[in-house]
């Protein structure tokens, strides 16, 4: 059932009452304002979802009404009503935050679909929240087990007490802005805010204003002040990932800002003062860009006080387990599920055996995805995707047990349940069938099976765990 609240504010009677009846008719609850001092009153309680508000009123503006809202930290959804539509009015409003607007007379059918968009954005908005607060409650972030990542946090939680630039690297997916919001959340900054940039998705036209903020009308489209990331920052933290992409004149103002600590706004006279820390990222070699004369040199020793290096996941596959598991828990928090959401033998066979060229990234999209196919709470081959399966399939046989032991006797059993491994999979687990195009019997099937599980560790996770004998 629709749940939001509407806030209609037009001060024409006839009007008022054609858009109340539209958003009653939807099944959405609905209160009405006739100017703006009753609209500004009603706003004030903080239970208004929607206002959809006249642009023109008695006693103000409806993009004042706005504003106001919005400076007053409201989240309130705006959607502009005018009877005098222009290409101005319309950029105005939504510069202003407006989610949209509509033009008398409006149709209930055009009511009914702005708040049903409203509505569906509400709710993944929502569920991204719930998502964000689950990951941020699972302390310590990830539970690392392999040494180069104990390595890492060490480090990390020597480096958040201070105030120093850090450069991490390593390849994309490898969780660069996690350790970033780690230093931020460990270090005495935390309080303030944490704001990440993405250097290569900024047009370079618009970079300086981005970061250093403008003054109005310091050049055409700049209707308005804009204060830049990095007073947007200050008292906090600023994460500069894919430091790579920032072309070298915003290199230099880059270098003056962190030894000035001072930022001036485009077309400003005066510079500012700023408190930021900075961390930057990269999943490229600066050292060798500085060679090719791409990365200033002396930026790079700025950023580089402290390196963190991210190793890739296919170099730490003792972590996979734990990166599952956090996975798994913070979707079950996010469904309410009672029971634990689990992966079957053979899928997590897959996911463990796949080297994961995407890192991180890939393995969280990989049991996100998982999570929302299955139906119960268990993760089957099925919710896996074809190409990892297909990939995991192709690799050498002897490759897991080439990796665990170079004892010729392990090898040899780790070899044998691989393919029978293999074999009961092509079957679609009937172990009957699977025994005959081997050309054994059942009981040496499994007499197998039991040897190499008490032979190594690792096939009893390669191969699963065994069936009944039927």
């Amino acid at each position: 059932m629709p749940s939001l609240h509407v806030l209609v504010i037009d001060d024409e009677p006839a009007a008022r009452q054609v858009l109340a009846e539209a958003v009653s008719n939807g099944g959405y609850s609905v209160d009405v304002a006739a100017d703006a001092a009753e609209a500004t009153a009603k706003l004030s309680r903080g239970d208004v979802d929607v206002a959809l508000c006249d642009i023109q009123l008695p006693d103000g503006r409806g993009i004042d009404i706005l504003k106001q809202s919005r400076s007053a930290g409201s989240d309130t959804t705006f959607v502009m009503v005018t009877a005098y539509a222009s290409v101005e009015t319309a950029v105005e409003a939504l510069r202003a935050g407006a989610f949209d607007y509509l033009i008398k007379p409006v149709r209930h059918v055009e009511v009914l679909h702005r708040l049903s968009q409203i509505e569906a954005m509400s709710e993944l908005r929502a569920e991204n929240k719930a998502l964000r607060k689950a990951i941020k409650e699972s302390k310590p972030l990830y539970q690392f087990t392999s040494n180069a990542m104990t390595k890492v946090e060490r480090l990390v939680d020597k480096i958040a007490v201070t105030d120093s630039t850090v450069l991490v690297t390593g390849e994309s997916g490898t969780g660069k802005s996690v350790i970033a919001r780690t230093i931020h959340e460990r270090g005495t900054r935390r309080e303030g805010p944490f704001l990440p940039v993405n250097c290569g998705a900024i047009p370079e036209q618009l970079l300086e204003s981005e970061l250093f903020g403008h003054t109005k009308g310091a050049f055409t489209s700049a209707d308005r002040a804009r204060k830049g990331m990095f007073l947007e920052a200050d008292r906090g933290t600023l994460f500069l990932d894919e430091i790579s992409e920032l072309p070298l004149h915003m290199q230099a103002k880059l270098l003056h800002v962190i030894e000035d600590k001072q930022v001036r706004p485009i077309g400003s006279e005066q510079s500012r003062r700023v408190d930021v820390r900075i961390i930057v990222a990269t999943n490229s070699d600066l050292t060798a860009l500085v060679s090719q004369g791409r990365f200033r040199e002396d930026l790079y020793f700025r950023l580089s006080m402290f390196e963190i290096s991210i190793p890739p996941l296919r170099e730490r596959a003792e972590d996979i387990r734990g990166l599952i598991r956090f996975v798994l828990d913070a979707n079950q928090r996010l469904k309410g599920a009672s029971r634990p959401i689990d992966l079957d033998p053979e899928a997590e066979d897959i996911v463990l055996r796949h080297s994961w060229p995407g890192n991180v990234r890939e393995l969280e999209n990989v049991i996100n995805r998982a999570c929302i196919l299955v139906e119960g709470d268990t993760i089957s081959v099925d919710e896996l995707p074809a190409g990892i399966i297909k990939a995991v399939s192709s690799q050498p046989l002897a490759a897991s047990a080439m990796a665990d032991s170079f004892s010729l006797h392990d090898q040899r059993l780790s070899f044998e349940a691989e393919i029978i491994r293999r074999a009961i999979h092509e079957a679609g687990g009937d172990r009957k069938v699977a025994a005959r195009r081997l050309n054994i019997s059942v009981s040496s099937l499994y007499s197998k099976l039991n040897e190499a599980e008490r032979g190594h560790e690792a096939p009893g996770e390669l191969i699963g765990e065994r069936q009944a004998k039927p």
